[in-house]
């Protein structure tokens, strides 16, 4: 059975989510005959640069473009058919992270002189780029200062900071953004009706909103829901399969550390962790409110940015002033700290109350 993310994956830049501007200026671009022999695209997971860097190699090797208020390869002629089933001789991908030495770029050296088989440019995809060794970057650098006529190179990386400035230098740079709620949530649907998936608006919103920008993540945790559940599925079956606290929950949580109630704060923790539910998970959802009630008390505009809906946005606004701000600084340097240490603790129940403990002592 193929993933909904590999069936899903788009073939046309038209298919593509977000990214509106790197697509406008690619097709732009190749509509014109400009092709530079090496991109940089950079962004966080799941933001789509490996996707659109296939899609280039499509549209540069395409026998038969569609070139009608833009540029589309025909995904119709050898070449495109080749690459949309992985079996293109002349598209090399290379995972950086498990190809990061020398020795795998003196090999890409010695063949890159070979011409194209059947394809018109030879393409190079370098995955994870910023995770090839000092000595493999230096002598990818020679490579791109002299590349021969028929290759291009398109590096994906999740960290510019850590590129060489001098490969920087020689590519044309493309920034990915994270992708909108609504942009992941417009495509699940699509998917879900293709698919015939009765799953309410609530839930694919849920999975939109735990992608945290990634559309990778959230078709394969669209995917793990069907899994789950057979028929209709509700938002809490994927707050269960996803150990998921909904807003409220963590929101009440919010509100007793804020009233100093000891008692209904370590309750809460025991009930949560009786009934099987994720600490770390919860942790991180607790973490990410605290950052909310922080930004609503000294920012309260920087929330119109943030995926949230009316009603969740005046709650955090009237919670954020039940907290002194000294108080609330104090709070999320020791949870922050906590963070850390919580993902290799095996009972990390233990840790959050002892916290906890801390704050009520001092309070």
């Amino acid at each position: 059975m193929v993933s909904l993310y590999r069936k899903y994956r788009p073939k046309t830049f038209k298919e593509v989510v977000g990214q509106e501007h790197i697509v406008k200026t690619l097709t732009n671009a190749l509509k014109m005959g400009l092709i530079s022999h090496a991109y940089l695209f950079y962004g966080p997971r799941g933001s789509g640069k490996t996707t659109l860097a296939r899609l280039l190699a499509k549209a540069v090797n395409c026998l038969s473009p569609k070139i009608n208020g833009g540029f589309e390869p025909c995904n119709q002629c050898q070449n495109c058919l080749e690459i949309n089933q992985g079996k293109a001789i002349d598209l090399i991908e290379i995972d950086a992270a498990s190809n990061r030495g020398i020795d795998e770029i003196r090999a890409l050296k010695e063949g890159i002189e070979i011409v194209p088989l059947k394809a018109k440019y030879k393409v190079y995809i370098i995955d994870e780029a910023h995770q090839l060794t000092k000595e493999a970057s230096n002598a990818l650098l020679k490579i791109l200062e002299e590349p021969p006529k028929h290759a291009i190179f398109i590096l994906c990386t999740t960290e510019f900071q850590k590129m060489l400035p001098t490969i920087i230098s020689r590519c044309q740079k493309f920034e990915f953004k994270p992708l909108k709620l609504k942009e992941i949530v417009e495509k699940l649907k699509r998917i879900a009706l293709q698919e015939k998936i009765d799953i309410e608006e609530k839930a694919i919103e849920l999975i939109a909103k735990m992608a945290r920008g990634a559309m990778r993540d959230a078709e394969s945790l669209f995917e793990e829901v069907i899994n789950y559940k057979e028929g209709k599925i509700k938002k809490g079956d994927v707050e269960n399969l996803l150990g998921i606290l909904d807003f409220g929950k963590i929101s009440n949580f919010v509100s007793y550390l804020a009233k100093k109630d000891k008692e209904k704060c370590f309750e809460f923790l025991e009930n949560l962790a009786s009934e099987g539910g994720d600490l770390v998970r919860f942790f991180e959802m607790f973490l990410e409110y605290l950052h909310l009630i922080f930004l609503a008390k000294i920012l309260p505009e920087s929330l119109d940015e943030k995926e949230l809906t009316h009603e969740e946005k005046e709650k955090i606004i009237l919670q954020s002033k039940e907290f002194k701000e000294a108080e609330l600084k104090e709070i999320i340097e020791k949870f922050t700290y906590l963070e850390s240490i919580l993902r290799f603790s095996q009972n990390p129940l233990l840790p959050i109350e002892l916290t906890l403990f801390e704050i009520f002592e001092k309070s």
